[in-house]
């Protein structure tokens, strides 16, 4: 399962170039970032408001690995839309670098005989399973994360599929992603991994996530699409 564990993945050469790209090629700037980090720890950086664009305006052979880039992303991204969670944030992070990996985000975990295009097959499947067992626990995140993935990344595929076919809405979405968060909040198997608050934060701030996740499409991952929904996410 999906662990909140981007954090823990950064290493001292991502702390080190987030120093540069806030110095933005000022040694003094760049050399009050190194002492910030030594005295303050990483967060002092991590949460600076500069990170992310900084990260952004990068124009060197030295670019930010994947985990320093979408934990920057979405934590940045999270506090513009007014979520202060850093553990709810790294959660995040590993969502999307997790399901970023082709094919992932149709399956449970990495290796399953079961792949599931539409959230209607994971309630379906859901409803045949024994809730207190390993399977449903899956399932239930996956309800969550799948829920969030589509609706958030993916807004105007969204729209569009339900403006051809009659597909649900993104209050559809919400509710399902909700959901499933908060079956997995109250499972043993949560707690036993530590992620309960975790999963109860999600699932009580499904909206906002999804919205601040359609922000970080549309200005991060796909800022060159338009489109007549984009604009009118962007009233």
């Amino acid at each position: 399962m999906i662990l909140a564990n981007v954090r823990s993945r950064l290493r001292a050469a991502d702390f080190r170039l987030a120093a540069l790209a806030l110095g933005r090629g000022d040694p003094a700037r760049r050399a009050r970032y190194e002492r910030l980090l030594v005295e303050e720890g990483p967060d002092a950086l991590l949460d600076d408001p500069q990170l992310l664009p900084a990260l952004l305006a990068v124009r060197s052979l030295v670019v930010p690995s994947a985990p320093l880039f979408t934990y920057a992303a979405v934590r940045h991204t999270l506090l513009a839309g007014g979520v202060d969670d850093r553990a709810l944030a790294d959660y995040l992070a590993a969502l999307l670098l997790e399901f970023g990996d082709h094919g992932r985000h149709r399956r449970v975990r990495r290796t399953d005989d079961e792949s599931y295009d539409y959230l209607v097959d994971i309630v379906a499947d859901l409803a045949e399973q024994d809730g207190a067992g390993e399977r449903g626990f899956l399932l239930q995140t996956h309800l969550g994360n799948y829920s969030l993935w589509l609706a958030g990344l993916f807004p105007d595929y969204v729209a569009a599929r339900r403006t051809r076919v009659g597909g649900p809405d993104l209050p559809y979405y919400d509710a399902l992603g909700r959901h499933g968060y908060d079956l997995a909040s109250r499972h043993r198997l949560a707690r036993d991994c530590g992620m309960a608050a975790i999963f109860r934060a999600a699932a009580d701030l499904f909206p906002a996530l999804r919205a601040a996740f359609n922000r970080l499409s549309d200005r991060v991952f796909f800022p060159n699409v338009m489109t007549p929904d984009r604009i009118l996410r962007a009233l």
